[in-house]
């Protein structure tokens, strides 16, 4: 079917359906984050009403069209991408947020609600919503359940999993089905609204959820400390944590702060420069932490696992140390960085720390690495960088090259080749890494249950047939 004639037939099917055929529009809708796809969708819909969005899942089984989600597009492994002819559902104008529920601690949101405007829906009745990432302006909640979104707090608060007490979803059968409304205890049989958190839009697009929220915290307070070496963050990581519950514990190499501070977006906290930096962050109600904070810090100087520090004393200092950290992505986007978002057991960082940077010394020989993530839960961003003199397709082969020596590592630590930025196309074929054989069968069977005709979000994860 022709698009002028698919949006036709959509707009005499669905009244009042918001169609969009325009090509650098649909370039625009049709795409995330990653860059290696060329979008080509047939259209783009976007649905006000939940009935609307099972208006369109009917008619895409009828005429067997394949349907993208888009929401943010902030994703970073091809999760929403459409190039394939596919017609894109975005969620854009269903961003209503229901009225707070005090006594709950619970708000109902539709997918299109951006992430930063429930954080201060929540603000605003001095609750939080602690689910926090670079992307929160513009990724949508739709988008962060079906990813599983994480981010710095994930140590202290959790994933996006934890947050969602109910949900509202579209199968690809075309059904609605309404999971676990707001009930914190519902021992009834298997939470099916479990199955969409984090499936990518392969069984149903999410169109509205009951999100929990949560106090405010008290007075945080950052350290940053300076250390000489990877492998003294672990060790430093676990002498805070006997002690101190952290709200989020960060880290990130000399090369990394250098791209913020030369982009201007932070300065260096420190007279002089150290391989690698921990920012620890916690409550310090009426400074009532400060003391054993700066106790423990003696202790891992006197360990030689830290050479200096620096401690917030106000809300200012308080964001300037978190721009060390958070600004990297923005500092180094325009070297477009191959990104590795692998994770891996609190336990094995020490391992992890001397088997993986010795693989990257000898692979990346050629390269500027840049490392920072979520020392916390175990989450490491390592971003290669291309040489001016090698082509993107010479850089992408050897990355890929390179990953399959990573991933070995990783799967050997009972690790994850994906922590938060999903599957998508662009990890689907290193997926045995983190799953076994029987797993994906199970997950293909799952997505049979639920999308018979294989129209949701088709080819992300994994492919439908082995």
């Amino acid at each position: 079917m022709k698009k002028t004639a698919l949006a036709e037939a959509i707009r005499n099917t669905i009244a009042e359906l918001k169609v969009i055929v325009e090509p650098d529009a649909m370039a625009r809708y049709g795409t995330d984050w990653t860059s290696a796809y060329t979008p080509n969708p047939i259209a783009v819909v976007l649905p006000k009403k939940v009935e609307e969005v099972q208006a369109i899942v009917r008619f895409a089984r009828q005429h067997k069209l394949a349907l993208v989600p888009s929401g943010g597009r902030t994703g970073l492994s091809g999760g929403a991408v459409a190039a394939g002819g596919e017609l894109v559902v975005a969620f854009d104008r269903m961003d209503k947020i229901g009225p707070v529920n005090t006594l709950e601690q619970t708000v109902v949101c539709q997918a299109g609600v951006v992430t930063a405007h429930l954080q201060q829906c929540a603000e605003q009745h001095g609750l939080l919503y602690p689910v926090d990432f670079a992307s929160s302006g513009s990724s949508q909640i739709g988008g962060n359940i079906s990813t599983n979104a994480g981010g710095i707090k994930v140590m202290r608060y959790g994933m996006t999993r934890q947050w969602v007490a109910g949900l509202t979803a579209v199968t690809g059968a075309g059904d609605i089905v309404r999971l676990n409304s707001s009930l914190s205890k519902n021992n009834t049989g298997y939470d099916l609204s479990q199955l969409f958190i984090g499936a990518e839009g392969t069984l149903g697009f999410v169109v509205e959820a009951v999100m929990r929220l949560t106090r405010q915290p008290r007075n945080l307070s950052v350290i940053l400390l300076a250390a000489p070496n990877s492998s003294a963050l672990a060790s430093t990581l676990q002498l805070f944590r006997q002690t101190i519950e952290l709200t989020a514990c960060e880290f990130f190499s000399e090369q990394a702060l250098r791209y913020v501070v030369d982009k201007g977006l932070a300065t260096h906290p420190f007279a002089s420069s150290s391989p690698f930096y921990a920012l620890m962050e916690f409550e310090s109600d009426e400074g009532q932490m400060l003391e054993p904070v700066m106790a423990l810090f003696e202790q891992a100087v006197q360990k030689g696992w830290v050479n200096d520090g620096v401690i917030s004393q106000n809300s200012s200092q308080y964001h300037s140390l978190w721009r060390c950290r958070e600004c990297i992505g923005e500092a180094i986007a325009h070297r477009r960085p191959h990104k590795n978002d692998i994770a891996v057991p609190l336990s094995k960082l020490p391992q992890f720390f001397e088997a993986v940077p010795t693989v990257v010394r000898q692979a990346y020989a050629d390269c500027e690495v840049i490392w920072f993530g979520h020392l916390g839960d175990g989450n490491i961003h390592l971003n290669v960088l291309k040489p001016d003199s090698w082509s993107q397709e010479i850089f992408a082969q050897h990355c890929h090259d390179v990953n399959q020596q990573i991933f070995a590592i990783v799967q050997q630590l009972g690790g994850s080749i994906s922590a938060e930025h999903g599957v998508g196309l662009a990890k689907k074929g290193d997926l045995h890494y983190s799953r076994t054989t029987q797993e994906i069968d199970l997950m293909r069977a799952i997505k049979q249950v639920f999308d018979p005709d294989g129209i949701m979000n088709p080819g992300k994860i994994f492919d439908s047939t082995a």
